[in-house]
This record gives C-alpha cells, sequence and structure tokens, in this order.
C-alpha cells in the first residue's frame, strides 16, 4: 500500500464531490443538464510493453460527461418563454458567435429581437412582409411590431337560397323601394387603403328560376353591363340548382382616394328552393390595416403574430440544432455550448423534423438534476474520500514502524 494510490484517491473523490456539489447548485438552473464524474485505473507498465498481475498505481478522472436526458417541463405566463421537449439545443447569436443551450426563457430586446437574460439573440428564418420563410441560412429573429398592410378586397364569396315561391316583379328596380326587389344582402368590403365599405346586392325574380342581381357600394348604385343596369342574372333548373350567372365580376368606385374595388363574386352552391330567402355564407378576402395585440409560438417553432383586424401572419420561424456528440461540446456558462471538433458539426432544421425535439410555449424546461440521488452520492463521495484518507494513514504507521527499527 503506497501514499500514491490514496493520494489518487482523495483527489479523484474531491473532484467527484466538486460535480456533486456543482449539480446540487444548479438544481433550479432552468435547461441545466447533471454532470457526473466517471473514473479509470491507472497502471505503471514495463518498457517491453510486458504486462503481469501488477498492482494499479491509483485513480484518475477520466471524463466529466454530462447527461443530456429531459428535464421536466414547466407551465409558465411568459409566451416567450420556450421547452425544448426531445433533442436539439436553441442557436443563439451571441455577439456574431454562435453557441447553442437549452434554456428557453426568453424576452424582447429594445429593438425586438428575441434574446436570453444574456442579450444573446435567438436564431431562426426570417419572414418577408407576405409571410413567407427565408429557409436559408439563420438570422436573429425579431418581432416585426409594424402594422399590417392592408389587402383590397378581390373576392366575394356567397351562398344563398332565393325563395322560388315569390312572384316575379315587373317594375323597374330602385333600391330605395323595397317593393322593386325581393331581398338583399350587405357585405363589408375593402379598398386599397384599407377603408371599409358595404357592398350590397338586390335580387329580384323576372320569371321562372331567373333572378336579376343588382349592386350598390355605399348606397351608391353600380351600373353593371345588363339591360337594366344589372351586374349579372342567375339561371337555375327545375331543381333548384344553379345554371348560369354565378360567376361575375363588379367594379365599385370610391370617394376615399383609393383605387376602385374590383371584386369576383361567386355564387357556386346557391340555390333556389321554395323556402324563404337565407344567406348560408357570405365572405369576403380583404381586410383592414391592423396592429400587433400579440403572437404565439407553435410546435413546430412558428411565429405567429396577431392582428387587431382579426388577422394573423407568420413572423418567422425558431430553428434547433443537434450534435452527433453532445458530449463534445465546450460549456460557455450562462447555460450555453458551442461546438468543437469532438462534438462535430451542428445539423440545424425546424422543431419535430430530422430527430429533432418540439417546443412547447408558455414553458421552461427544469434542470434533469435528481436531488435526491445527488445526496445519496455526495454521502457516498464522502466516504470515499474518508477510506482514501485512511490508507495514507495506515501507509504512514507503517513506515513510522520502519523508521523506528534498530
Amino acid at each position: 500500500m503506497g501514499f500514491q494510490q490514496g493520494l489518487s484517491g482523495l483527489n479523484a473523490a474531491a473532484k467527484n464531490l466538486d460535480v456533486i456539489g456543482n449539480n446540487v447548485s444548479n438544481a433550479s438552473t432552468v435547461g441545466f443538464k447533471q454532470s457526473q464524474a466517471q473514473f479509470a485505473d491507472v497502471y505503471a507498465n514495463s518498457l517491453t510493453g510486458a504486462g503481469g498481475s501488477g498492482i494499479g498505481i491509483g485513480v484518475k478522472v477520466a471524463q466529466v460527461a454530462q447527461q443530456f436526458t429531459q428535464g421536466n417541463i414547466t407551465a409558465t405566463n411568459n409566451p416567450l418563454d420556450l421547452a425544448i421537449n426531445g433533442g436539439g439545443f436553441f442557436r443563439m447569436d451571441n455577439g456574431g458567435e454562435i453557441a447553442y443551450q437549452r434554456n428557453g426563457q426568453f424576452q424582447l430586446d429594445k429593438n425586438g429581437y428575441i434574446v436570453n437574460p444574456t442579450g444573446a439573440k435567438l436564431t431562426g428564418y426570417t419572414a418577408n412582409a407576405a409571410g413567407l420563410l427565408s429557409t436559408g441560412a439563420p438570422a436573429p429573429l425579431a418581432i416585426d411590431t409594424a402594422d399590417l398592410t392592408p389587402q383590397a378586397t378581390t373576392e366575394v364569396n356567397a351562398v344563398l337560397n332565393l325563395d322560388s315561391t315569390e312572384t316575379a316583379l315587373t317594375a323597374p328596380f330602385d333600391m330605395n323601394d323595397p317593393a322593386t326587389y325581393h331581398s338583399a344582402t350587405a357585405v363589408s368590403v375593402y379598398d386599397s387603403l384599407g377603408n371599409q365599405h358595404t357592398l350590397q346586392t338586390y335580387y329580384v325574380k323576372t320569371g321562372a328560376g331567373s333572378w336579376d342581381v343588382y349592386a350598390a357600394n355605399d348606397g351608391v348604385a353600380i351600373v353593371g353591363s345588363g339591360p337594366n343596369g344589372q351586374v349579372t342574372q342567375l339561371q337555375f333548373d327545375s331543381s333548384g340548382v344553379l345554371t348560369a350567372g354565378g360567376q361575375f365580376s363588379v367594379t365599385a368606385p370610391v370617394t376615399t382616394g383609393a383605387s376602385p374595388i374590383t371584386a369576383a363574386f361567386d355564387y357556386t352552391g346557391t340555390t333556389q328552393f321554395g323556402s324563404a330567402f337565407s344567406v348560408n355564407a357570405l365572405n369576403q378576402d380583404g381586410y383592414t390595416s391592423g396592429r400587433l395585440a400579440g403572437f404565439n409560438i407553435g410546435a413546430d417553432g412558428t411565429i405567429l403574430g396577431r392582428y387587431t383586424n382579426g388577422q394573423s401572419a407568420v413572423l418567422g420561424q425558431v430553428v434547433l440544432a443537434n450534435f452527433a456528440n453532445p458530449n463534445g461540446l465546450q460549456q460557455l456558462g450562462n447555460n450555453m455550448w458551442s461546438e468543437t471538433a469532438t462534438s462535430g458539426t451542428p445539423l440545424v432544421g425546424t422543431p419535430d423534423s430530422g430527430g429533432l425535439g418540439v417546443l412547447q410555449s408558455s414553458a421552461v424546461e427544469d434542470s434533469n438534476v435528481d436531488l435526491t440521488a445527488e445526496l445519496v452520492n455526495m454521502i457516498t463521495a464522502q466516504r470515499v474520500y474518508q477510506a482514501n484518507a485512511q490508507t495514507i494513514k495506515s501507509q504512514d504507521a507503517v513506515l513510522q514502524t520502519l523508521v523506528n527499527l534498530r
């Protein structure tokens, strides 16, 4: 029994205690991955390399390996908090240097970028004004708070039922005289500046299965191409099915300085049955401008903005990165790692693809440290330290006996 074995055992046990202490101190650190001290025995080799049943000369710390197991997920009230359920790391732009982390506690900085508590920017695929993602190289993600550009109405879809029991009218149509039409509808439409207008349509039965359709915008009649100024004539067969006149266009002048509204109408599905007039569907594709009211992040990392005009738009998409050997990553502190030659190159992709995990918004991944297990490990490491100290004490007693020989 020599001093070397006991001393190496003391050093190994001390380092093991350091690892355990670091795990315990980070038990509440979001996204922290616990470490494990791994040991290897040490033997002295002869010059010829021949081995026998030689006695080892102690122990060494072979590696301090992090355990990249999944931590528990805890819900939060911050929509920018993100938890990765599965493999992968957030890809961060840390002042021009790319780093990686599992901690999903994010916030917006003064410029609208999504950043972590140290100011590193979350990266992903950015979106243009039309909501199309640029899926080339990831770039820092920012939330665009500009107003959503209005969209002029170009299509109106209507599904109606016109009452076949109505009596045909012969009096000239006058939108101010309800006696000259059977029924009417109104839909809000928008010009190129996002101003809202009311587009009205009037229905006049002129014969069996034949209905003239007239239109007006904001109470101003629109003169159609029909002989009496109608915009179209709907034709139905004896079964009440629409056979002609269901697709037409209307151009409505506006007085707001915007371009005239040109809308294509589609009455597909409209019927003429022996029941009261009804509007089963009436919608259009325009909208006014809107301010960003909020946003959420989907499981695939898509950032979807919600606007005050009821519309939504894609603002970007978070990407994740994974490595062939995560234990080869270099720890940088602040819950971040950097790639090394040992870790391999990062495999970047969208969440829930290529083995990457899914994202959960308004949630964070807790540390994967098991406090109960760490406290037991601490007791074991302490006993190992004491045992190695005892070997040194015993060796000292043996040496003292030798010194005292006469």
